[in-house]
């Protein structure tokens, strides 16, 4: 079966929407800041650009899967809370509902059809993982270490990301307004960094990245489970 892989235009464009979601926000504050509008519409206004770029990724595609209901979800939630009358520090907290509610999504979905983490890693890894870089359509169907290593995979994310949003909250509220934007982009940094390290050494515990591994058995054909030592009886 051919695998359905993500070509590396795909990739790379996924990483700068990401970068630009992070970034543009921050830097776009600061830049209205500096020409003199209020901190709140400041923050405000920044705030409009991941809705955007969501919304735009959703057109652009014609399609409203798991992970686009994912990312509009967040969009509605970031709009929602910055229509909320109230103080700078409300809007600083906002990147705390975010992720806490990405968290949430992450675990209750962990036990779904396709759990999210399933879904962002697909667009990465598909076609390169596997003993013949097989369709993750397959693997799902035909593996269950598979399916488990995506369950695990959004347990993790889901408490690490929800952790991350108690630590935003406190910084909103404590921290001096003008330095958690910056504060913020940094965090999401750390963040992915640490869930990359976590998650990685999983994978490769577990075997997702070796086509020898145990896991990838039952896709094997005899002879070569024998070549690997699977499967082979004493005499």
């Amino acid at each position: 079966m051919t695998a359905r892989q993500a070509p590396p235009t795909s990739r790379g464009r996924a990483a700068l929407a990401i970068a630009w979601d992070i970034g543009a926000p921050i830097g776009m504050y600061y830049l209205l800041h500096g020409l003199g509008l209020s901190t709140f519409l400041a923050l405000l206004l920044s705030a409009v650009l991941p809705g955007l770029t969501s919304v735009y990724q959703v057109i652009r595609s014609g399609r409203l899967d798991g992970l686009g209901l994912f990312m509009v979800s967040i969009t509605v939630v970031s709009a929602l809370a910055s229509l909320v009358a109230g103080s700078p520090r409300f809007l600083l907290a906002k990147d705390g509902l975010l992720t806490a509610f990405g968290g949430a999504w992450l675990l209750v979905t962990a036990r779904a059809e396709r759990p999210v983490a399933f879904m962002f890693a697909r667009a990465l890894l598909e076609g390169r993982i596997g003993p013949h870089g097989e369709s993750w359509d397959l693997l799902w169907e035909r593996l269950p270490g598979f399916r488990r290593i995506w369950r695990v995979a959004g347990v993790i994310w889901g408490t690490a990301t929800i952790a991350d949003s108690a630590l935003r909250f406190a910084m909103a509220y404590t921290m001096p307004v003008n330095q958690v934007p910056a504060l913020n982009g940094l965090q999401w940094g750390v963040l992915f960094v640490l869930l990359q390290v976590v998650t990685n050494v999983y994978y490769h515990r577990a075997g997702l990245y070796d086509p020898g591994s145990t896991l990838y058995a039952p896709l094997r054909r005899p002879e070569e489970n024998s070549r690997f030592g699977e499967g082979v009886t004493s005499p």
